[in-house]
C-alpha cells in the first residue's frame, strides 16, 4: 500500500552550470532529468549549482517548469566539489571567490523564492589555523545568511560529517551558528551525515523538525537508493509529521548506474512508508 506524502518530494539534480552531473544526483542533463522525474511523480528538484546569479532564474524556471516540476531549493555543493573553493582556504582570493559564488547562488535562490543550502563549501581546518579558519567561516556564513534574507529567502545550514568538513557536524552545532545571526536561517538534515556522526536520525528529526527546512534521505550504510520496508522511514516520517515539519524531502544518494530506477525505488519506498502515517 502507498500513500501521498504530506510534503513536496524532490530529487537532487545538477544545474546546467555544473561541469559534470553531481555524484549524488540524477545522472543526466537538467532538462532530461526533470522530464524523467516528472514522469515518476516527483514534485520538484533541489538544484546543485556552481556559478550562478539571479539572472539565471528565468532559464531555470523554464527548464524545470516545462516538465511540470518546481525548484524547491538551491544547493551549493559544486562550489567546493567541482572547483575546490571553500570559506576556510588559507588564500584570501580563494575565500573571496568562494563567497562570491555563494552570494550569486543566494541571489538566484531569492529570485526563485526558495531556500539556499550550504554544506561542504565551509571547508576543512589545517593544523594551527583552526581558530582563524573558524572565524573566517562564521563571518562568511553570517554574510551569506544576511544576503539570502535581503533577497527574500533564507539560508539552511547542513550539519555534515567530519569526512566532508571540519565545521558543525551536529544539528546542535549548526543551530548554535544560525541562531546567532539576525537573519532568518534553519537546518538541512541528511540521514547519511547524521549516521556517519553516530547520531540517531529519528531523534535528530524529532528534536529539530520545526527548524529543519529540508530532510535529505539515503539508504542506511550504503548511501544508495531507499529500499521498501526500511524500518527507519515510517519513524522518520512520523517524527516530521508530529514535529510540525513544513519543508521538503530530497533524495540525495548514489545512483546505482541507473538514475531513473534509483529515483523510482526511492519514491516507492517513501510512499509505502507514508501509508503508516497517523
Amino acid at each position: 500500500m502507498t500513500a501521498p506524502l504530506p510534503w513536496p518530494l524532490a530529487y537532487t539534480v545538477s544545474g546546467d552550470d555544473c561541469r559534470t552531473p553531481v555524484p549524488l544526483g540524477f545522472a543526466a542533463p537538467l532538462a532530461e532529468a526533470v522530464r524523467q522525474l516528472a514522469e515518476l511523480g516527483y514534485d520538484g528538484v533541489e538544484v546543485q549549482v556552481r556559478e550562478v546569479t539571479a539572472h539565471d532564474a528565468d532559464a531555470l524556471v523554464r527548464t524545470v517548469g516545462g516538465s511540470g516540476l518546481t525548484v524547491l531549493g538551491i544547493a551549493t555543493g559544486p562550489v567546493a566539489g567541482q572547483d575546490g573553493l571553500t570559506l576556510t582556504d588559507p588564500s584570501p582570493d580563494v575565500r573571496r571567490h568562494a563567497l562570491d559564488r555563494l552570494l550569486g547562488a543566494a541571489r538566484l535562490a531569492g529570485a526563485l523564492g526558495v531556500p539556499l543550502t550550504l554544506g561542504q563549501t565551509r571547508g576543512r581546518f589545517l593544523p594551527g589555523l583552526e581558530d582563524v579558519q573558524r572565524a573566517w567561516a562564521t563571518g562568511a556564513v553570517r554574510r551569506l545568511a544576511e544576503e539570502t534574507a535581503a533577497c527574500g529567502s533564507r539560508l539552511l545550514l547542513e550539519p555534515q560529517s567530519r569526512a566532508n568538513t571540519s565545521l558543525w557536524h551536529t544539528p546542535e552545532q549548526a543551530l548554535a551558528v544560525v541562531e546567532a545571526f539576525d537573519a532568518p536561517a534553519g537546518l538541512v538534515q541528511d540521514t547519511h551525515h547524521l549516521e556517519a556522526e553516530g547520531i540517531d536520525a529519528v531523534r535528530a528529526v524529532t528534536d529539530h523538525a520545526r527548524v529543519t527546512g529540508c530532510l535529505q534521505l539515503a539508504a542506511s550504510g550504503t548511501r544508495g537508493p531507499l529500499e521498501a520496508g526500511d524500518p527507519r522511514l515510517p519513524a522518520l516520517l512520523q517524527a516530521l509529521h508530529q514535529g510540525g515539519f513544513t519543508g521538503w524531502l530530497t533524495l540525495e544518494h548514489t545512483q546505482d548506474d541507473d538514475s531513473r530506477e534509483a529515483a523510482a525505488r526511492s519514491r516507492t519506498a517513501l510512499t509505502r512508508a507514508a501509508a503508516t502515517l497517523t
